[in-house]
């Protein structure tokens, strides 16, 4: 995750809010995205209808067939608590949604760090099968360099350095080095049951 959220916070960074090739090639895929002086936010949701092609209950596994034919098998937390509901054939509104937000911190005094959560929800018993899982992950930075010529931020995290581009100058004005970038980037995956006309 660390390297996803690294090449979104670069995309949102550089001013890159028009839409990822992705998305484009996606017409079900929407990108919104916004800054404001010393923030940036990116979010884009995807929403595909695939069908079931197989069901291991017992050991909690659905492969699903998606709209350009790719077969794609998934491990379904318990989250998806009605799966014994779900039958080869059936059709399955699957959600993905991306998003990160940066906010400059001024002559920040936190630690460098990073923080993990993940949670989900499920249907209630009786139900149709549906679930959401989701992650978030938190990342504080320091500026340890700032490049007004070349247009270039250096941002030691945890784990990394990483080098970007910040195109925009009247956010590049507002970056020091000593100040912080925090960055949230969320994902979540939504699967939920439509039902079918039975074949005769």
């Amino acid at each position: 995750m660390n390297k996803h959220l690294t090449h979104i916070a670069a995309a949102v960074l550089v001013g890159l809010l028009a839409l990822p090739a992705s998305a484009q090639q996606n017409p079900d895929s929407v990108v919104v995205g916004a800054t404001a002086p010393g923030q940036a936010a990116l979010a884009r949701t995807t929403r595909v209808t695939a069908t079931v092609e197989s069901v291991d209950a017992a050991n909690r596994r659905v492969t699903l067939k998606g709209p350009r034919g790719k077969v794609v098998p998934l491990q379904v937390g318990p989250e998806v608590k009605n799966l014994d509901k779900v039958k080869v054939g059936d059709r399955v509104a699957v959600e993905y949604l991306e998003a990160l937000t940066l906010t400059l911190k001024k002559d920040g005094k936190e630690l460098r760090g990073s923080k993990f959560a993940e949670g989900g929800a499920r249907s209630a018993a009786g139900e149709p099968p549906a679930g959401v899982v989701a992650q978030q992950l938190e990342v504080t930075a320091d500026v340890t360099a700032v490049d007004r010529k070349k247009q270039v931020v250096t941002l030691r995290g945890p784990n990394r350095t990483v080098d970007l581009k910040v195109r925009d100058p009247e956010q590049l004005k507002l970056i020091k080095v000593g100040d912080q970038v925090q960055a949230v980037y969320t994902e979540a995956l939504a699967l939920g049951l439509e039902p079918v006309a039975h074949k005769k």
